[in-house]
């Protein structure tokens, strides 16, 4: 049994072509009707005035996806969720069957890297060579549908950042507080060895002061006993003795 797009799918690709009963042009100018119904996806015609109802509008849209369907269906060689297959015929029936063949997309897809689909779905977001903000969220709104899928290669998941705390407001202060109490108590510790220092140093102090007293006393005795010995010889010579 061919398989079909998923209901959550289905809502998404209304959501985003939008329904117009009366015919109109497109962006670059291509006539289209109901859901994004346009010649290429085949009958009916579009034409300047056509008109169509609710319920042929819905019927469009489902014989149109069918091709697209089976396009994702024959194209896709690894495993897909519902949810990722209708994201891939979203963007299919957005971009054409030969667009998705031929993409990078689905090279990558069939490679078994999961996790480039939605890099690579964002790379078409232009019409008419035009980047259209229309079609960057339709394209963010199939990349969302896609990551709630099932089947995801775990060679290609990389690890996820670990939050810096230095980001957040509160962790800014926390390192800012934290600084401020390092740089305290650094200042505490020096100003302990300081008046460690100073009381081990002052009596060392005292005793070098002393000892330089007695040194001083010691030298003036020795000078005077030298001069007290040249008198006596003096006085010893000239028979004054």
């Amino acid at each position: 049994m061919p398989r079909k797009i998923n209901a959550e799918g289905l809502r998404l690709i209304k959501q985003w072509e939008g329904k117009e009963l009366v015919a109109y042009q497109d962006p670059v100018g291509i006539w289209t009707i109901g859901y994004g119904h346009t010649d290429n996806a085949g009958p009916p015609k579009v034409t300047p005035g056509l008109r169509i109802t609710d319920a042929e509008a819905d019927e469009i849209l489902k014989r149109d996806l069918g091709q697209y369907e089976a396009a994702v269906a024959q194209a896709v060689r690894v495993e897909l969720s519902d949810n990722q297959f209708a994201a891939l015929v979203s963007f299919t029936y957005n971009v054409g069957a030969g667009n998705f063949r031929k993409s990078t997309l689905l090279k990558k897809l069939n490679a078994g890297n999961y996790d480039a689909v939605p890099g690579e779905l964002a790379k078409w977001n232009k019409a008419g060579g035009k980047a259209l903000r229309g079609l960057s969220n339709r394209r963010a709104a199939e990349a969302g549908l896609w990551a709630r899928g099932e089947y995801v290669a775990s060679q290609y998941i990389e690890p996820k950042p670990k939050p810096a705390v230095a980001k957040s407001t509160e962790g800014k202060g926390a390192i800012a507080t934290g600084t401020g109490m390092a740089g305290t108590a650094a200042t505490d510790v020096i100003a302990d060895l300081a008046r460690t220092g100073a009381e081990q140093i002052s009596p060392l102090t005292e005793a070098l002061d002393i000892a330089k007293y007695v040194f001083l006393a010691l030298t003036i005795a020795g000078i005077a006993f030298t001069i007290y010995g040249v008198w006596k010889r003096s006085r010893s010579d000239a028979g004054l003795a």
